[in-house]
């Protein structure tokens, strides 16, 4: 057999064997303003500024179906021209630029204003799905610049139900409702499977003691959780009222009763959506402590 043919065929097996074995690509892990923030000029933002390779998008997963080739995005986030082409680069162009599918949270600005960039102006995207539940739908089709999207078919809204499982091929998902602040939309939670590997994705909540499930079970029953990270502790903003954003800092959740789930069940746990002040971003020191504790957190570019 001719060599480059048999190296061919190799590479495409290991490639196989890989997106096999992990579905979920982490394309951002930063709070809504990304990281360096904007005005930022701390300790925190400085090493950033100065080190692009520090830089990081904003909290954003793809799901990926190597026998169909699909993929899925979660979040459009303002960062999703880079991500698109993040994930086309990691993947090695194995999957269509494009994604089958949208899901969105809800209507805070890192996690739906990238939906602009498949307008006219920029790509003039050609009836992307886009699911979300139904005050965000309401809330795109009746706000401009979102509503020219929809009329100009660049963007085509589907409603989910809470609580109701969707399936899309091998993706099987269900969105449930979280308690946030809900200025324009309720604000949706996701729990998904994918080639056998079942995942939870909770990027943004007030109280885990707000919600009405308990979040530890919720974790126990699959494989990867993204949770909210947004703080780790509460003294991160000095001048701000923190009851105002009132994310379960990291501490918190670490804190909480976990002793009858065991570490396997902790180790579950990958914090995510970061906010600038939040060391778990560059701290190494804070990072270690994390997974003393056996708790992880998301890095961007990775497979889970």
């Amino acid at each position: 057999m001719n060599r480059i043919y048999l190296g061919f065929i190799l590479l495409m097996s290991c490639t196989q064997i890989l997106y096999s074995q992990h579905s979920v690509l982490v394309l951002g892990i930063a709070q809504d303003g990304g990281y360096p923030h904007i005005g930022c000029k701390k300790e925190c933002c400085n090493l950033a500024w100065q080190n692009d390779s520090l830089k990081k998008m904003v909290v954003s997963l793809a799901i990926t179906d190597s026998v169909s080739r699909q993929w899925w995005l979660m979040e459009a986030t303002p960062d999703i021209t880079s991500q698109l082409h993040l994930f086309d680069s990691l993947t090695h162009h194995h999957y269509p630029f494009l994604p089958a599918g949208i899901f969105i949270t809800h209507a805070h600005i890192g996690h739906y204003t990238g939906l602009m960039e498949l307008g006219r102006e920029a790509l003039n995207s050609n009836q992307i799905p886009v699911y979300c539940l139904p005050k965000m739908k309401t809330f795109l089709t009746e706000n401009g610049p979102w509503s020219q999207l929809v009329k100009l078919n660049n963007i085509t809204l589907h409603e989910l139900k809470t609580d109701s499982l969707f399936s899309f091929g091998n993706l099987q998902i269900m969105a449930f409702l979280v308690p946030h602040r809900d200025e324009y939309s309720e604000t949706a939670g996701f729990k998904f499977s994918i080639h056998h590997s079942k995942y939870l994705f909770i990027p943004d909540i007030d109280k885990w003691s707000k919600w009405n499930r308990n979040m530890m079970e919720e974790v126990m029953q699959v494989n990867t959780a993204f949770l909210d990270g947004t703080f780790y502790t509460e003294n991160e903003l000095p001048g701000r009222n923190i009851a105002e954003i009132p994310h379960p800092t990291i501490n918190e959740t670490m804190q909480l009763d976990w002793e009858n789930y065991g570490k396997t069940t902790r180790s579950k746990v990958f914090f995510i959506h970061f906010n600038h002040t939040n060391p778990v971003m560059w701290n190494s020191t804070i990072q270690k402590e994390l997974q003393l504790h056996y708790f992880n957190f998301a890095m961007q570019g990775h497979w889970y």
